[in-house]
This record gives structure tokens, C-alpha cells and sequence, in this order.
């Protein structure tokens, strides 16, 4: 057996064994800072990843490393507590692991979060941004032999953030009085902010919003077939100028996203209990 899917299916073992039948709905990926919505869920079963066989461990500031097994919306969710990144050094096998592990669990859909900055002038600090669509300065993760299980060797791109999942969040959060924004996350590998020329670059090119996450995750999700709803928490205001009082900050955008995750906790499980 390809060793890809024997550390798949081993992981998707110890983890159903861990969840004595219960049986996954939605996934979820909970970005930078965000890990609080895993508080909403009921009836929690955690699983730390360093307990789970041939499972990375998440090593970036904000992430707590664990998979959060329970109730939101009235639906059967499986949260990551903390995401794995390219930059941590770990292969594109490993960063999106826990996608094709939820897809063997029983997940229908995957919800993905990240905290962003806003490289779209009209962004402030807090925003929540819908995304619409991305662009990808990372290795593709399907690159290598295909999965034939888990899907085709050409997958399509045309639309890899459902678009009936986000006129279902833009309707609910205009009911409940939560401003969004909507855009193009770009995602590169990090784990350097970005100089103010590759800033200017990328707006020119169409980015609204910039991270280093999301976009692998999601590539595999549609590869598997998965729909997925994505937003980014803007944390800060990417810099177009070589001033030092322009500085980013890893303990400011925790911090920042913590202070937005409310309202991303709130549309989050509207979404799902509307599934």
C-alpha cells in the first residue's frame, strides 16, 4: 500500500477508536489566535495531535495542537485546534494530513479560518473577509503520484470556496448585524512578513488579503470532493512603505484575532446549524 494512505488510514483509526462512534459532519481548521471557537462546542472530546500515530505537532505561536471532537449548531463538527504549516518544515504531505484524515472520519464539509493582513487599502483591523478565491505561491500539494481514492489527477478550480456557502453566510451575517468584507486570500510560505514591494506587487496582482496557510488545505479538501467555506480575521494592515513604525508583529496578530473571533464564532455556527 502507498505509504501515504497507510498514515491516513492509521491516523483515521486511532482517531475513530478515540471517538467510540461518533461520527463527523463538518471539519473545521481554526487559524492563528482563533481556537477559541473550539470553546462554543459541547460534549468535547480532545485529542492532542502528539498522541495521534504519524500525526505532526503544530509548533506556530497560537495554535494549540489539538483536535476538538463535539456539538456546534446541533451538528457533529471536528475541530483543529491549530493548523500545520509549510514553514514549520513540514512536507505538503503532513500540512494537509488532517484533511484527507477528516475526509476517511466522514466530514461533508470543511470550514477554514486564518487570521490575514489586509492588503486591500479599504480593510481594517477586525475585518472579517468571505474567501471568494485564491492565489497560490505555494509547492502544490498535489503534486507527486495521485490519491486515486480520493480523487482525480486533474481537479477543477473553478469555484473552490462553495458559492452557496457564501451567499448562506453573507444573508446571516446581514441578519445579525456583522459587517464582512469579501476577497482573495494569497497565500505564500512565510514565515517572513512581507516587504512592501511584494505588498504593492500582490495587490496589483488582485490579493485582498495575505497569509501563509489555508490554500493547501483547501486545494486537497477539493480534490476530495469537499466543499469549504474559507474566511480570514484581518489582524493587521500589510505595509506599502519602508517605515520602521510599520513593524508586524506575531503577538499582535494573536492578539487581534482573539479579539475578532467572537464574531467569526457566531457566523461560523450560524452556518452550520443553517446545514
Amino acid at each position: 500500500m502507498d505509504q501515504r494512505l497507510e498514515r491516513i488510514n492509521s491516523s483515521a483509526q486511532f482517531i475513530a477508536g478515540r471517538l467510540n462512534g461518533f461520527t463527523p459532519e463538518v471539519g473545521i481548521i481554526l487559524g492563528s489566535g482563533l481556537g477559541k471557537l473550539a470553546d462554543k462546542i459541547s460534549d468535547q472530546i480532545v485529542i492532542p495531535y502528539r498522541e495521534i500515530p504519524g500525526f505532526p505537532v503544530s509548533t506556530a505561536h497560537g495554535h494549540k495542537g489539538n483536535f476538538i471532537a463535539g456539538i456546534l449548531g446541533g451538528k457533529r463538527v471536528l475541530a483543529m485546534q491549530g493548523r500545520f504549516h509549510y514553514y514549520e518544515g513540514y512536507p505538503m504531505e503532513l500540512v494537509t494530513l488532517p484533511v484527507r484524515v477528516m475526509k476517511v472520519l466522514g466530514i461533508k464539509y470543511l470550514f477554514v479560518s486564518n487570521a490575514a493582513g489586509g492588503c486591500n487599502p479599504s480593510f481594517k483591523v477586525g475585518d472579517l473577509m468571505i474567501i471568494k478565491d485564491h492565489i497560490s505561491l505555494f509547492p502544490n500539494p498535489l503534486i507527486g503520484k495521485n490519491l486515486d481514492e480520493f480523487g482525480p489527477r486533474f481537479p477543477d478550480m473553478t469555484c473552490p470556496y462553495d458559492l452557496g456557502l457564501m451567499s448562506k453566510a453573507e444573508a446571516l451575517a446581514d441578519g445579525l448585524g456583522i459587517k464582512l468584507q469579501k476577497g482573495v486570500y494569497l497565500g505564500s510560505t512565510g514565515p517572513t512578513y512581507e516587504t512592501p514591494a511584494e505588498v504593492r506587487f500582490f495587490r496589483t496582482v488582485g490579493a485582498d488579503a495575505l497569509g501563509m496557510s489555508t490554500v493547501p488545505e483547501v486545494i486537497v479538501a477539493r480534490h476530495c470532493g469537499i466543499p469549504v467555506f474559507g474566511m480570514s480575521v484581518i489582524t493587521n494592515c500589510s505595509n506599502t512603505d519602508n517605515i520602521e513604525k510599520n513593524l508586524n508583529d506575531g503577538e499582535d496578530v494573536v492578539i487581534q484575532a482573539n479579539a475578532a473571533a467572537d464574531k467569526m464564532t457566531t457566523l461560523f455556527t450560524k452556518i452550520i446549524e443553517s446545514l
